[in-house]
Formats: structure tokens, C-alpha cells, sequence
């Protein structure tokens, strides 16, 4: 690869680390061409963008990169492949679940939102983070259930009144 391609890896890489605020750096190496097509697919399907990069060009792109990656570029070691997503768990969700088959993708650590996390052993609560959409509807969800709970007594509450005042009228 001539100096002025790695340039180029280098410019589009930044330009993608940029633009994504979810990044997970995982390790598939092991994975033979069947596992790696399903994992293609299965990433696909969860709109999850997989590419395997030299770590040399993805370190250089992360220094140029505005964001803060802290300790991620030292785990640039070995096979690493990028995983992109909107949003915050697909990437965790689709590990978890093909690892259900087999040993591999190891995750190597995640960028996720300015936070930073290291090692496989964060797996788990990186599948339980919660979409932008399902943080605003569970907040839209405890916003409504007061008044839902308000307006239900005051349903009954008047039955029960109405139910009062006929059994006295016709007493």
C-alpha cells in the first residue's frame, strides 16, 4: 500500500469516527468464511456497519479524530474489526447473540456516546444500554401515568358519587 492510499485509509477512516457516535472495536479473527458471511448478514440486518482495518491506520485516524478515545487505541492488537451503528446496543446485541454459536467476535471495547468501554467483560452491559427512543418513551411513559392515574379516580369517584346521590333521591 503506497503512502499516499494509507492517506486516503486514514482520511476515511477519520471522516467515519467522526460521524458515528457508537463504535465497537471486536476481534473475529478464528472465523472461518461461512462464520464470517453470517456475520456480515447478522450485522446487516441489525443495521450495523462491519469492517476489518489495519490497527497502524485505525490509531493514526483515531489521533486525528476530534473525539477522545482514551485507552481504546491501546487494545489495537491482533485482528480488529470496526463495527458502526446508530444505535447504542445493536452492535452488543448482534455479538451476544453470535456468540451464541460460537466462541468469537471478542469485543475488544466500545465508543460510545464520549464513553469509553475496555475488554469482552463489559459485553453484558453494553447489550442493556438503552436506545435514544426507548429512554424518551419510557420517559413519556411515567410523564403519562400520573395524570392517567388522576383522571381514572376522578372517573370512578364520580360514578360512585352518582351512585350516592340516586340511592339518597330516592330514599
Amino acid at each position: 500500500m503506497t503512502r499516499e492510499e494509507k492517506a486516503n485509509v486514514i482520511q476515511d477512516l477519520t471522516t467515519q469516527l467522526a460521524e458515528n457516535a457508537t463504535i465497537y472495536l471486536a476481534d473475529i479473527s478464528g472465523l472461518d468464511a461461512t462464520a464470517t458471511s453470517a456475520l456480515r448478514k447478522a450485522c446487516f440486518k441489525a443495521n450495523v456497519k462491519l469492517a476489518v482495518v489495519k490497527n497502524t491506520l485505525l490509531e493514526k485516524a483515531m489521533e486525528a479524530s476530534e473525539k477522545e478515545f482514551g485507552e481504546l487505541p491501546e487494545v489495537l492488537k491482533g485482528n480488529t474489526s470496526l463495527m458502526f451503528s446508530e444505535v447504542a446496543n445493536a452492535p452488543a446485541k448482534v455479538i451476544k447473540t453470535f456468540r451464541k454459536k460460537s466462541d468469537k467476535p471478542l469485543l475488544k471495547g466500545a465508543f460510545i456516546e464520549e464513553a469509553i468501554y475496555i475488554g469482552d467483560n463489559q459485553l453484558d452491559s453494553l447489550v442493556s444500554i438503552k436506545s435514544k427512543e426507548e429512554m424518551i418513551g419510557e420517559i413519556i411513559t411515567l410523564l403519562q401515568s400520573p395524570a392517567k392515574n388522576v383522571i381514572s379516580g376522578l372517573k370512578s369517584g364520580g360514578g360512585k358519587l352518582a351512585g350516592i346521590l340516586k340511592t339518597l333521591s330516592e330514599r
